[in-house]
């Protein structure tokens, strides 16, 4: 598992400012940049055993933040089609759960997806953050 280090996080914030660029909030994302590779947490607690064998890999998950939860105040829901699959682990989710709240776009997708012997399920995924593409220049008149 990977963590986003202060310079990504840095480099990310300094490109994605307050959100998308002015007057580009409906242009499709011209890149992204992986912010991080997480292992799905408590897969066994929520519904990812009712839909387990219709996950795919590259399937788009959506990330939701869950600031009253009891146990992690950054916890992030990570979920399939609205179904709750379980949350990104406590080591992963501060600086996601810091982007959500600021209003950044986070984009999540099926990396991995593995079941062992012992019927444990593993889930990893990819999160994302798009750039989206800036204003055309005009064209230069010579």
């Amino acid at each position: 598992m990977r963590r986003m280090t202060w310079l990504r996080a840095a480099l990310l914030a300094a490109l994605l400012g307050a959100g998308s660029l002015p007057g580009h909030a409906d242009s499709p994302p011209a890149a992204r940049i992986l912010l991080q590779t997480s292992l799905t947490a408590g897969l066994a607690h929520h519904e990812a055993r009712q839909v387990w064998e219709s996950l795919e890999i590259g399937d788009d998950l959506t990330l939701q933040r869950e600031p009253d939860n009891p146990h992690d105040a950054n916890a992030v829901r990570v979920l399939w089609r609205d179904r709750m699959l379980g949350y990104l682990p406590r080591q992963d989710n501060t600086d996601v759960a810091r982007l959500l709240d600021r209003g950044q776009t986070v984009q999540a997708r099926i990396r991995t997806i593995a079941r062992y012997r012992n019927h444990r399920r593993k889930l990893e995924i990819e999160l994302f953050a798009p750039l989206t593409a800036g204003p055309t220049p005009p064209p230069t008149i010579r």
